[in-house]
Formats: C-alpha cells, sequence, structure tokens
C-alpha cells in the first residue's frame, strides 16, 4: 500500500486542516474530467519530472507501481521529457524513478 511522504505526515499532524483541503483539492482535480486513473497518474509523474521534483517524482513512482503501472511504461513517461526539459534533467528525474523501481 502506498505510504504518505512523511513531509506530508508531518504536515498533517502541524496543520490538520490545511492538509485536509490539500487533499480535498486533490480529489476534486482528479474526479473533474474523463481520464481514468492510470493516465493521471503518468500525467502526475510527468509533471513531477518537468518541474525537477526528486520528492514528487518518487511519490507519483510509488503512486503508479500501486496502480499496476508498468516499469517500462514509467521509464517512457520520464523519457518523453527529454527533448523538453533536457538531457541532464531527465537523467536525474530517471535516477530518482529508478530510486523507486530498484527497491521492487
Amino acid at each position: 500500500m502506498y505510504q504518505l511522504p512523511k513531509r506530508f505526515e508531518k504536515l498533517n499532524q502541524d496543520y490538520p486542516e490545511v492538509a485536509k483541503a490539500y487533499e480535498a483539492l486533490g480529489k476534486a482535480v482528479h474526479t473533474s474530467g474523463p481520464l481514468d486513473g492510470k493516465t493521471r497518474a503518468l500525467i502526475k509523474l510527468a509533471i513531477s519530472t518537468g518541474a525537477g521534483l526528486e520528492g514528487a517524482v518518487h511519490s507519483h513512482t510509488r503512486k503508479t507501481i500501486e496502480l499496476g503501472i508498468t516499469k517500462e511504461e514509467i521509464r517512457q513517461t520520464v523519457l518523453l521529457a527529454l527533448p523538453t526539459i533536457g538531457l541532464p534533467s531527465t537523467m536525474a528525474a530517471m535516477s530518482w524513478v529508478d530510486d523507486i523501481l530498484d527497491k521492487q
């Protein structure tokens, strides 16, 4: 089962109303349109990759695994960023994905 990042757990502990509002926002955007869970998860991974957010890439990689998305699909999602964000940023994101995938 997916475990919340420690930093979010601390936010939940220190500011429960803020964490609750943030979770409600997340649920609202995820249910606001026709995209299925797999597509949404891969988009979130791609956004995290493009933004260069290591923790978010870790988190969204864990979520994709929980949804049964294959390692190949996860890696291609990151690889698609190459022409847009460049080799160094893409390789950094790929290493973050591998941090999680290598534990599987």
